[in-house]
């Protein structure tokens, strides 16, 4: 039975979509909603996510940000108002067109991000410089209307957190937006054991209506690149438009500086893709829901399920531990834990009972640890700080492993056919040759790391003068 369970999901290696596919649907994360690129977040899915926006959200708010929340719907008139980040978002925008049987006057776009609601609060509350900064975030939902779709990856609608700041210099809009970009690289990394690249996006590839944005970059197992959160910095091109002006310490008046930044849903699919292998999910133990999963073995003889249950009473204060005690097979058990990511699993039978100890399963290496009940306590959350500091570790050595220095085009191409992943190449910083990269390899600029690092004097592309080194990849 579990050979056969194992068989369900399709090798990762073979088709990695696939293996996508099997595994989030397999593991309970998702099931598929009867509106195209609609996703149902499962409780174990959503779980992981409130784990993810829990600390999060401590961060943000330790940052001295005031959550709030802003409305679904967006008058047509409104969203006009910046030109660029309307006609960025156009191709993507959901509207409402009736309430009820009658054509409204104006058409509504369903959010697809909330820059403008913001701008249009911020111009009734803001007149002075003793108003600033306004430290905003929102916990939400938006829709953008993608012609293709991939759970977590890509839906129509998913769930964000969506900060949005005004400040009274440049300077500290500035700071503000290379600050949340650190709390994402944090979260990705320390949370989500996911090693991150920070940089600055192109012109091209920059949020719509934003001076310039910054992203960090994470690379999956199949070699291709995931935008993993962004913080752009608005300058004051929204606060020109909505006439967001304030009383400024020389008593004149001038617009507000704004940031915005914003973290999704997708991470958790960048979580699958970085950690997973072809048993399933491998959750890291920060965000997993159950941490600890206790599986009895011979659980129909005496005191084997009481010693069971007691162990989860006296571990439940140090981990987040459960127990299966289904009538299944123990074996068939094992495999739906790995399936699910369980960092850990806790055998116990009637010899261990004897014995006085337990034997722990590492999701992650399926390396088998001896362990007495008195020392679980403390051994459990030790061995599950390893974990998490070993999968980053795994992340890191196959992101260095996938990542190709080019000089010239020709090895641009080879490294991406052969090795796949990042690609560093120099740039001249025209947008003819970010263009014919793309055209001629599917790959896109991720970032201009902040790092400066100078491999050539020359473009990649057309041989002429470099300004920027780039990291380029195929990407989701």
């Amino acid at each position: 039975m579990t050979k056969q369970m194992v068989e369900k999901i399709t090798n990762m290696d073979e088709d990695f979509a696939q293996w996508y596919t099997d595994v989030v649907t397999k593991a309970e994360l998702i099931d598929y909603s009867s509106v195209r690129g609609s996703m149902i977040i499962r409780p174990y899915g959503y779980a992981i996510w409130e784990n993810i926006k829990d600390a999060l959200d401590h961060e943000i708010k330790g940052t001295g940000h005031e959550n709030v929340y802003m409305p679904l719907l967006i008058p047509e008139s409104l969203l006009q108002k910046e030109k660029d980040h309307i006609e960025g978002f156009a191709p993507e925008v959901a509207w409402v067109t009736h309430g009820g049987d009658e054509e409204l006057a104006e058409r509504l776009c369903i959010r697809p991000t909330s820059e403008v609601l913001f701008a249009e609060h911020y111009k009734n509350i803001i007149h002075s410089y003793r108003d600033l900064p306004k430290l905003y975030n929102q916990w939400a939902n938006v829709v953008r209307w993608e012609k293709t779709t991939r759970p977590f990856l890509r839906t129509l609608e998913f769930l964000w957190q969506e900060g949005h700041t005004c400040h009274e210099t440049e300077e500290d809009a500035h700071e503000e937006t290379v600050k949340m970009l650190e709390v994402y690289s944090d979260i990705c990394e320390r949370v989500l054991a996911i090693p991150v690249l920070k940089g600055r996006k192109t012109e091209k590839e920059k949020f719509a209506g934003a001076k310039y944005t910054y992203t960090i970059e994470s690379l999956m197992h199949d070699g291709k690149a995931l935008q993993s959160g962004t913080s752009h910095n608005l300058g004051t091109g929204f606060a020109e438009s909505f006439g967001i002006e304030f009383l400024n310490r020389e008593g004149k008046l001038q617009p507000v500086h704004q940031t915005s930044w914003g973290f999704t849903t997708r991470i958790i699919g960048a979580m699958i893709m970085v950690h997973g292998d072809d048993k399933g999910l491998v959750l890291p133990p920060e965000v997993a829901p159950v941490q600890v999963q206790i599986v009895p073995i011979a659980q129909h003889k005496e005191g084997v399920l009481n010693t069971a249950y007691e162990l989860q009473r006296s571990l439940k204060n140090s981990v987040r531990v459960s127990i299966d005690a289904s009538d299944k097979k123990p074996g068939w058990k094992f495999n739906e834990s790995e399936m699910k990511g369980i960092p850990v699993r806790l055998e116990i039978g009637p010899k261990d009972i004897e014995e006085g100890k337990v034997v722990l399963v590492r999701r992650d290496t399926g390396e088998k640890i001896h362990v007495k009940n008195a020392d679980l306590e403390t051994e459990l959350p030790r061995l599950l700080q390893d974990i998490q500091k070993s999968l980053y570790a795994k992340a890191l050595e196959h992101r260095m492993n996938k990542t190709s220095i080019a000089l010239h085009m020709d090895e641009f191409k080879e490294g991406l056919a052969e090795v796949g992943g990042f690609i560093k190449a120099m740039w001249c910083g025209e947008r003819a040759c970010e263009d014919a990269i793309k055209e001629e390899t599917q790959a896109t600029s991720r970032c201009i790391p902040f790092e400066d690092e100078a491999l050539s004097d020359s473009c990649v592309y057309c041989g002429k003068e470099a300004k920027e080194l780039v990291y380029w990849a195929k990407a989701y």
